[in-house]
């Protein structure tokens, strides 16, 4: 599906025009320029984006995580890792640990501000806005069951389900077999049922 640019953001092929690029993520990390990476940036970010908006249910969170994303991959071009000629996967990783580290840092901040006593507690009207989309209420619950399932299951469901990635590049990205990515998948639906119903 082409973006606002004209370019197929899964192939990199630019739709308008007379140019055609076929050039791979791998093609362009290697090339390891600045347009190289402006190129990988805007075939990728909107996926990256949608990827941290599920893990976030927060827009502006999701917008902070996927630009500071592609700031770690931009210094870190030189230890990056392609999975089947594809930067999703390891773009996916970092956008993961760095929600991660976002959501202990929050943790730590209102421990902290618990601490601190208030008398007038002044409500956040943007708060109040978010809390009433009840979509982004459901995906909140729904990431906070996700949170609870073990350690394997939980990552079978943020590569598979919330990144959207084949089972094949999950298992990849995960060091273990594809049936063993299914079965966790597959336990942790069942779970996810069970806990959300």
């Amino acid at each position: 599906m082409p973006d606002i640019n004209g370019r197929d953001q899964r192939k990199g092929v630019s739709v308008a025009g007379s140019e055609v690029s076929q050039v791979t993520d791998s093609g362009l990390w290697q090339r390891g320029d600045e347009a190289a990476f402006g190129e990988l940036f805007e075939r990728h970010v909107q996926a990256v984006w949608n990827y941290c908006y599920r893990l976030t249910a927060s827009r502006s969170l999701a917008e902070d995580v996927s630009a500071e994303t592609f700031y770690v991959a931009w210094r870190r071009r030189d230890s990056m890792t392609l999975v089947g000629d594809s930067a999703l996967p390891w773009l996916y990783t970092v956008a993961t640990n760095l929600v991660r580290n976002e959501y202990r840092r929050t943790n730590r901040f209102g421990r902290l501000l618990r601490r601190v006593p208030l008398e007038v507690v002044v409500p956040d009207h943007a708060e109040q806005v978010a809390d009433r989309l009840a979509g982004e209420q459901r995906l909140r619950e729904v990431l906070a069951a996700v949170a609870k399932l073990p350690r394997q299951e939980r990552r079978a469901v943020e590569l598979c389900l919330l990144a959207e990635l084949s089972t094949s590049d999950a298992a990849e990205v995960l060091g273990v077999a594809e049936s063993t990515v299914r079965a966790h998948v597959s336990r942790a639906r069942a779970r996810l049922r069970e806990e959300l119903s």
